[in-house]
């Protein structure tokens, strides 16, 4: 067989192989963007992403932890009347092929008792937990309250 003809089959199955491998990854749950914005002294900070759901059927978001807070509740701020609310939520739905934004005045990760972890320009570990036994871990930025 000529070099050219087995040059070109590699390539083939590279690139088969590179779509399969990418089609497995975006078979579930993935995150990006993610980023705290950290607070002063123990003040409370909020966690930030956008939560993607690959796969062909909705996943619920139920929890989340990290060694950086004493608790990491799922939280909601809305505004009503002028005045602006925040509430726990129990679970967020995403969409099969959907994404939920995680974003300040919106969904978000409120992180109680922060420890020193969570220190501007470092990275913490945040462990998201879904109503199927999921669990997918996440490395997050650190930020200043403008979030750079």
């Amino acid at each position: 067989m000529p070099f050219h003809c087995l040059t070109l089959r590699w390539y083939a199955a590279a690139a088969a192989f590179l779509l399969l491998s990418a089609g497995a990854q975006a078979a579930g749950p993935a995150v990006s963007g993610a980023w705290f914005r950290a607070m002063p002294a123990h003040l409370p900070a909020a966690g930030y992403f956008d939560l993607h759901n690959g796969s062909s059927k909705t996943i619920s978001l139920v929890g989340a932890s990290s060694p950086a807070c004493g608790m990491l509740m799922l939280h909601m701020s809305s505004r009503s009347s002028g005045m602006e609310h925040m509430m726990e939520v129990a679970r967020v739905d995403v969409p099969p092929g959907g994404t939920v934004g995680f974003a300040p005045g919106g969904y978000h990760l409120m992180c109680m008792q922060p420890t020193p972890m969570l220190r501007i320009g470092g990275h913490v570990p945040v462990t998201l937990q879904f109503a199927d036994g999921t669990r997918l871990s996440a490395e997050f930025a650190v930020r200043r309250a403008a979030g750079h």
